[in-house]
């Protein structure tokens, strides 16, 4: 029996896939598909896929062509599984020829025509969302770059304040887009709109695309008022519109994955959460405070993040300890209170700690090492140092790519994120409000 193997992710099955694996079925006896997972497919910059991998395993399996389906989950795996399964023939669409040639050393080779005039990401691009930016801060350098790794999105222009930014902290790739001169003219040719403003003109921005009924994606934080918060919500609720904070940590692999093994029980009921985010800006102090504000409002979204989606947001008590310099908190403490278990976290735009995350439990730790916001691996560490576990996942670039993702898979979908709900916004900007308000703070 002569067996063939071929891999591909499958997304949006159409023709050209049905053709490929017809053909490769008539190249011997018996053929085994690989289904690329999630996981792998972000890990090779493929981040745009849309189907599930179930629903895409059960489109290969719907053609008939395929007697085995395995899930291609590692690089190297095609070898182990041509070795596995005595494969003969190792066959692929002719887009890759002469990529996959190494494996003649395990098997025959063939390379498939392709069906031309059609591909899963010429699907994709057929409504690919068009995208508005608001604001020329320092940031938009790095999401446009992030942006390129993302099909289905196309970066219309741009609209900015005139303003007195510094040269050093304004965008290098602002002038570069086509520039509109007037909000409702960039609204007028766009779907939707990624905000990158100081946190002060912020939500009046994000008023005004919502009125003109367009998708937003704004900079953390999302805001420091919480009644403002909860109103452009539901706003956004009622017009059927995405509004969705660019928290990059929550939507990253690795953080969900974190997140599940420590409420999964493996280290036992959780008592008590550590997370530092603490930066020296040095000569970028002062655009930071100029941008955010001091350490609450620039970097405590990051620990509230983990801190609310371990423990929920159903504390007794929040309580704040600031060293101010020129009525700037430089560096904070956050402490919560819940019945059963507490957390803190220390945030710094001017001092230096180390900055990881430890969460607590009763029969072990998790430990992420800094930057944990940037999390690619954790440890799960025991009192039998026999029973640790290490974990590893690829963060891909500056991390705003995978925010993107949700955000387009949110607009299609006509959804909320789940990795960074509404409620995770409000309650975020509930403590910031709070700190503002000066309430359980000291200042020392």
């Amino acid at each position: 029996m002569k067996k063939v193997i071929t891999y591909g992710t499958y997304d949006l099955f159409h023709e050209g896939h049905y053709n490929l694996l017809k053909n490769a079925k008539a190249l011997g006896d018996y053929l085994i598909v690989g289904v690329t997972s999630d996981y792998f497919d972000k890990s090779r910059g493929k981040f745009n896929v849309r189907d599930s991998l179930m629903q895409r395993i059960d489109n290969v399996r719907a053609t008939g062509f395929a007697d085995e389906i395995v899930v291609e989950e590692y690089f190297g795996q095609k070898i182990d599984d041509i070795k596995r399964f005595n494969v003969d023939i190792f066959t692929v669409g002719s887009d890759w020829e002469g990529y996959f040639d190494y494996l003649n050393e395990y098997c025959a080779v063939h390379y498939l025509p392709r069906t031309q005039g059609i591909s899963s990401t010429q699907i994709r691009n057929a409504d690919n969302v068009r995208l508005g930016i608001i604001g020329n801060e320092l940031i938009l350098d790095r999401f446009l770059d992030e942006s390129k790794f993302v099909s289905g999105i196309d970066v219309v222009g741009g609209f900015a304040e005139v303003d007195s930014i510094d040269g050093d902290f304004k965008s290098s790739q602002f002038d570069a887009l086509t520039k509109y001169a007037d909000i409702d003219a960039l609204f007028d040719d766009v779907d939707a709109v990624y905000i990158n403003i100081p946190l002060s003109r912020r939500d009046a921005y994000i008023e005004k695309a919502l009125a003109a009924k367009k998708h937003v994606l704004t900079e953390f934080p999302f805001s420091s008022d919480t009644k403002n918060t909860i109103r452009l919500i539901e706003k956004a609720k009622t017009s059927g519109l995405v509004l969705m904070e660019g928290l990059k940590t929550a939507y990253t692999p690795a953080f969900s994955k974190l997140i599940a093994m420590a409420r999964s029980g493996q280290i036992g009921k959780i008592f008590n959460i550590e997370a530092n985010f603490t930066q020296v800006l040095g000569d970028g102090l002062e655009n930071q405070v100029r941008i955010a504000g001091g350490s609450i409002l620039s970097l405590a979204a990051y620990p509230l993040l983990a801190i609310f989606k371990l423990l929920g947001f159903d504390y007794n008590r929040v309580d704040f300890i600031s060293h101010k310099v020129d009525d700037i908190d430089i560096l904070s403490k956050i402490n919560f209170i819940y019945d059963d278990a507490m957390a803190s976290a220390t945030v710094a735009i001017n001092a230096k700690a180390e900055g990881d995350l430890v969460i607590s439990g009763s029969k072990g730790y998790i430990y992420v090492p800094a930057p944990w916001w940037k999390t690619e691996f954790f440890e799960l560490r025991f009192e039998d140092v026999n029973l640790n576990r290490k974990y590893f996942y690829k963060f891909e670039g500056e991390g705003l790519r995978y925010e993107l993702v949700e955000f387009l898979k949110c607009i299609r979908e006509n959804s909320e994120s789940f990795l960074m709900s509404h409620q995770d916004t409000i309650e975020e900007v509930r403590v910031l409000d709070k700190f503002l308000s000066n309430e359980n703070v000291i200042i020392i």
